[in-house]
C-alpha cells in the first residue's frame, strides 16, 4: 500500500460564537497553518502514531473504545473509533504527524488533527464520504471519545475552507456556503492576535454554557434556540432564569450578526463589519461571559488604536482575538496592543496578518 499524505488546516471564526450547537449560523475561515498526516497503511490491527510535538509512539488498536487512549493521541484514536462505529472498514499502519497549527490558542488544532486523520484513513480505505459526513465523524471523535462537547463548526471549516472565502454555515440545515472574504482588496488587514493565554475546551465552562442554552430552549418549549430566531429577543422573557436568558440573548443576536456580516461582505463594507465585530465582543463579554480581562484589553486597545473592530474568536476563556485593521494603521495597532499587554503584566502576544486559505486535501 502506498504512502498517503493528508493536510487539514486550523480555523478562526469571523463571527458566530457558540452558535453551532444551538443550530444557528457561523462564519469561519480556514487558516494557512496546517496539520499534515503521513500514513503508511498495512494489514495490521493497530495504528502506530507519532507526533513531531511529542515523544515516543502511541499504539492504537483498531478496536479502541472511549477511555482507552488519553491526551493528544486520543483525537487520532477517536477518529478510528468513530469511523468504525459508522460501519467503515479501515486499515492499520503507521502515522506520523507534523503541524504548525498552534495548540491551545483557539485556532482549533484538534479539528485540524481529526480532519487530517479522517482524510488519510478514508483515502487509504478507498472510502468516498462527503465532507459534511466526514465532519460529523470527526465531531463524534471529539465529543464521544475525547469528551469535549463541541459543535461541528471547527471540522466543517477545516474540511470545506477555500482561499479568500469565508464559510456561511447553517447548522440546522447543515449547509456550507462560500462567501467572498478578501479584506486586503479593500486595504484592510485581518490581524490574528494570539493572547498566549491557552483555553480549555473540555473544561466545565464550555459545558455550562451549552447546558444554559438547552435550559433556555426548554423553557421556550423548543428543541433549539434556532426555533425562536425569527421571534427576536423579546421572546426570552419566558426564560425562567435571568442567566439563561442572557446566554440565549447572545446566541440570538450573534446569529443575526453573522447574517449581517455576510450582507456587509457583499458590499465590501468593512466599517460595518468592524461594528458588528465590536457588538459581538460586547455580547460575549456581557451576556455569554466567555471573555477575560486579558482578551478584553486586547480587543479594546485594538479599537482605540484605530481598528475597525475586534473580537475574541473561539470557545473563550483565552485564545485569540481578531481585528480588522486599515493596512496603513496595522503596525501602530499592533504596537499599541503590545504596549498595553506588557503594561498589564501579561505574556507578549503574537500578532500577524492572516487570510482565508484552502481546506483539507490529499497532498500529491
Amino acid at each position: 500500500m502506498s504512502t498517503i499524505r493528508y493536510a487539514a488546516p486550523g480555523r478562526i471564526n469571523l463571527i458566530g460564537e457558540h452558535t453551532d450547537y444551538n443550530l444557528g449560523f457561523a462564519l469561519p475561515i480556514a487558516l494557512p497553518e496546517r496539520t499534515v498526516v503521513t500514513y503508511v497503511p498495512d494489514d495490521s490491527a493497530e495504528v502506530v502514531v507519532r507526533s513531531d510535538l511529542e515523544d515516543g509512539d502511541v499504539r492504537i488498536p483498531l478496536d479502541t473504545a472511549p477511555g482507552d487512549v488519553p491526551d493528544w493521541a486520543g483525537y487520532v484514536a477517536g477518529v478510528i473509533w468513530a469511523l468504525r462505529a459508522a460501519g467503515h472498514r479501515i486499515h492499520g499502519g503507521t502515522m506520523s504527524i507534523t503541524s504548525d497549527v498552534e495548540m491551545g490558542s483557539g485556532v482549533s488544532s484538534s479539528a485540524a488533527l481529526e480532519c487530517a486523520v479522517v482524510g488519510a484513513l478514508t483515502t487509504a480505505a478507498g472510502l468516498r464520504i462527503e465532507r459534511v459526513e466526514l465532519a460529523r465523524i470527526a465531531q463524534r471523535a471529539e465529543n464521544d471519545y475525547v469528551g469535549a462537547p463541541t459543535g461541528m463548526m471547527d471540522q466543517l471549516a477545516s474540511l470545506c475552507g477555500e482561499p479568500r472565502k469565508a464559510l456561511l454555515i447553517d447548522f440546522r440545515e447543515l449547509t456550507v456556503r462560500p462567501v467572498a472574504f478578501d479584506p486586503d482588496a479593500s486595504n484592510v488587514a485581518l490581524l490574528l492576535i494570539n493572547s498566549r493565554a491557552p483555553h480549555q475546551h473540555a473544561g466545565g465552562e464550555y459545558a455550562a454554557r451549552r447546558a444554559s442554552c438547552e435550559r433556555a430552549a426548554a423553557d421556550l418549549g423548543v428543541s433549539s434556540l434556532r426555533d425562536v430566531q425569527d421571534r427576536g429577543v423579546a421572546v426570552l422573557t419566558a426564560v425562567a432564569e435571568p442567566l439563561d436568558a442572557r446566554r440565549a440573548r447572545h446566541i440570538l443576536t450573534d446569529n443575526r450578526r453573522v447574517l449581517d456580516v455576510v450582507a456587509a461582505l457583499e458590499e465590501s463594507d468593512f466599517t460595518e463589519i468592524g461594528r458588528l465585530f465590536n457588538a459581538s465582543q460586547a455580547s460575549m463579554r456581557d451576556d455569554f461571559e466567555i471573555t477575560t480581562d486579558h482578551i478584553d484589553l486586547i480587543s479594546d486597545t485594538a479599537v482605540a488604536a484605530g481598528a475597525l473592530g475586534a473580537r475574541m474568536t473561539g470557545g473563550g476563556f483565552g485564545g485569540c482575538v481578531i481585528a480588522l485593521a486599515p493596512i496603513a494603521k496595522a503596525d501602530d495597532i499592533a504596537d499599541a496592543i503590545r504596549k498595553a499587554v506588557a503594561g498589564a503584566g501579561y505574556h507578549p502576544p503574537s500578532i500577524a496578518p492572516t487570510l482565508a486559505a484552502k481546506g483539507a486535501e490529499l497532498l500529491r
